[in-house]
């Protein structure tokens, strides 16, 4: 089957670009509006933080169970259905004034962005060749690499103008912008044939397993520094108030771009990019401890580290497809819920860390966690998919349309 001309295969490549935007941000909004949830629900600060956790929670459980439960459907249907439960959710959150009901929209909202995600990998390799499958699923990274690097900021400076409520009806808008381009640009993609089960087997053989170890390791390794890099860049380089800032987008920026970027990689060969980027990140880790003082050399590692660290995620999610052969479609929402898990381990690490040892000490947590993923990544690279032309097909149908 052919798939759709370049033009089309772009419009559908921006709308999910689009949707993964929206959705990203809205998981980092209540970081940055966290203090006035928590003046208005009447609850602790550090209670209000569980609405984090339980939107990852959401996100890295509720995301796969609701892939395994519409594997057989549309994915642009599936597309449209998460982002009606996504503005469903949050328009809970504007209009409770109880905690409850709030922490309970997270759950679901957290949840409809994992089935959005594993529906627009599979859409997004439909609609393009074989030899681009890399850079499709990098434009759709990319969605969540741009929100990280804006979503808190952007967050912070829309609760200040708009108030959290604001902020949050504020998602809801542009989720319907992303509905309506999602309805408008990306065609109808067949569901998985062989249901859940057969999926399963697959998704989760040993081979996936191993890869969704790397997925752990390198996001551990990224957040147990990442987490606690504000306490590091004032107590260690010696900058502080809006040059922290600066520092921090450049870092976003860096992801972005690196996000983006790696998917040429990711086509060229991921096992070997997995290698090369697990020990630049390593390296940057150590290169930040080794140059922590002079403010320059810290951020042109912070650069490099961005780069390197989510360079390497179009490479996870292509191999995490690729060795998953037959149960692709179920498999794609698995990098992302790995990523969270270790998110949380190394956020949790790097706490431990930094409350015993000094603000260095969760850099070091971090760079121990990236030299253990070093060798996983060179491991990884000689596991081989099911069938040689799983690597062309990974478990989806292609869209037919003249080129």
């Amino acid at each position: 089957m052919s798939t759709l001309s370049r033009t089309r295969a772009n419009l559908a490549l921006a709308a999910l670009f689009l949707g993964m935007f929206v959705l990203g941000s809205a998981e980092l909004l209540v970081v940055g509006v966290l203090n006035l949830i928590a003046a208005d629900l009447h609850v602790s600060i550090p209670t209000a933080g569980t609405l984090v956790t339980a939107y990852a929670l959401g996100l890295a459980l509720g995301g796969p169970l609701l892939a395994a439960l519409t594997i057989r459907l549309d994915k642009r249907a599936v597309l449209a259905g998460a982002l009606v439960l996504f503005m469903v959710s949050n328009l809970v959150a504007v209009l409770t004034s109880d905690y409850g009901p709030f922490l309970a929209a997270r759950v679901c909202a957290g949840a409809s962005q994992g089935l959005f995600v594993a529906a627009a990998f599979v859409a997004g390799v439909a609609v393009v060749p074989p030899e681009r499958m890399g850079r499709a699923m990098a434009v759709i990274i990319s969605g969540v690499a741009v929100s990280a690097a804006l979503g808190v900021p952007l967050g912070t400076l829309a609760g200040q103008t708009l108030g959290w409520r604001g902020s949050f009806a504020a998602i809801v808008v542009l989720a319907a912008f992303a509905l309506v381009a999602t309805l408008a640009l990306v065609p109808p993609v067949p569901g998985a044939g062989g249901g859940a089960g057969r999926q399963a087997r697959h998704a989760f053989a040993p081979r996936v397993l191993a890869l969704l170890l790397l997925n752990f390791l390198v996001f551990a390794s990224s957040y147990a520094a990442l987490t606690y890099i504000v306490p590091f860049l004032e107590s260690v380089t010696g900058i502080s108030g809006a040059l922290v800032s600066v520092f921090l987008l450049a870092y976003g920026a860096a992801t972005a771009v690196g996000s983006l970027g790696g998917g040429r990689f990711a086509d060229a060969d991921a096992a070997r990019t997995l290698v090369v980027a697990t020990i630049g990140t390593a390296v940057c880790l150590l290169a930040l401890l080794l140059v922590g003082g002079i403010a320059f050399l810290v951020a042109l590692v912070l650069l490099l580290w961005g780069v390197f660290a989510f360079g390497m995620v179009p490479s996870l999610q292509y191999r995490v497809v690729s060795l998953a052969g037959p149960g692709g479609a179920l498999a794609s929402s698995l990098p992302v819920s790995a990523a969270n898990v270790g998110i949380a381990f190394g956020s949790a690490a790097g706490g431990v860390a930094i409350g015993e040892f000094g603000a260095s000490a969760a850099v070091v947590t971090g760079l121990v966690i990236a030299v253990v993923a070093v060798p996983v990544a060179w491991a990884t690279g000689f596991l081989k998919p099911p069938m040689a032309e799983v690597i062309a097909e990974p478990a989806v149908e292609r869209t037919s349309e003249p080129a």
